[in-house]
């Protein structure tokens, strides 16, 4: 077991040498054509931006992942998504998202605080170059939840999400799984298994499985 260092080049190491936390290495840098390098391998940065000043890099071997027709839509939710009290729109305010996801209940104050403004400002400027999306819940002008991610080869990899009022991360959730599920997307990859997570279908897959399914889409970038 071993973590790398990486250097200006644009490479990553096999995740098998890593850690079995999944951290396999540290350094480089936030460039879109790193993350974009980094996402197509299965790895994503996730550090402490008050302690370190590189990035970590993560790829579980066991990876946990919501398909979209598997995506399950409690009674609660499916009236929710009836009575349209909310509207949910894509990409109207990604720096409302990310920013929300950052802050919300003092996140950015906690110890281990990893969405800083380095990774805040890679990831707007993916969205600049259409590769991360955010999906906005609303309650009429007001933003109150969302989630926002990286789009690539047909997969959605989740990164962060945010709620102020109840259920609205959940819907944001079940309304990029149908949309992903209408363009044929392959996947959301939740990173690691949670509670919430579990509660809406989502599933373990080995890497060998998870890289299969992402190097089936090849190149073909498909926007949500």
């Amino acid at each position: 077991m071993a973590v790398f260092r990486l250097d200006e080049e644009l490479w990553f190491p096999d995740p098998h040498l890593g850690e079995p936390s999944g951290l396999v290495a540290v350094g480089g840098d936030l460039s879109a054509d790193r993350l974009l390098l980094a996402y197509s391998n299965g790895f994503f940065p996730w550090y402490s931006f008050r302690d370190w000043d590189e990035p970590h890099w993560y790829c579980p071997l066991d990876r946990y992942v919501i398909f979209p027709n598997e995506i399950h839509i409690s009674h609660s939710m499916r009236q929710l998504l009836r009575f349209d009290k909310y509207e949910v729109t894509i990409n109207k305010d990604f720096l409302g998202v990310i920013r929300g996801c950052a802050t919300v209940q003092g996140r950015n104050e906690e110890e281990g605080a990893w969405l800083g403004p380095d990774i805040i400002n890679a990831y707007t400027e993916l969205n600049r170059q259409g590769f991360a999306t955010s999906v906005e819940v609303w309650e009429q002008e007001r933003l109150v939840g969302g989630l926002y991610g990286v789009c690539l080869r047909r997969a959605f990899f989740g990164e962060s999400m945010f709620s102020l009022v109840p259920n609205a991360s959940k819907l944001a959730l079940i309304c990029l799984a149908l949309r992903m599920e209408t363009i044929g997307g392959h996947f959301i990859d939740c990173q690691f298994e949670t509670p919430h997570f579990a509660s809406m279908g989502g599933r373990h897959i080995t890497y060998e499985q998870y890289m299969r399914i992402l190097d089936s889409g090849n190149q073909d970038h498909k926007s949500i």
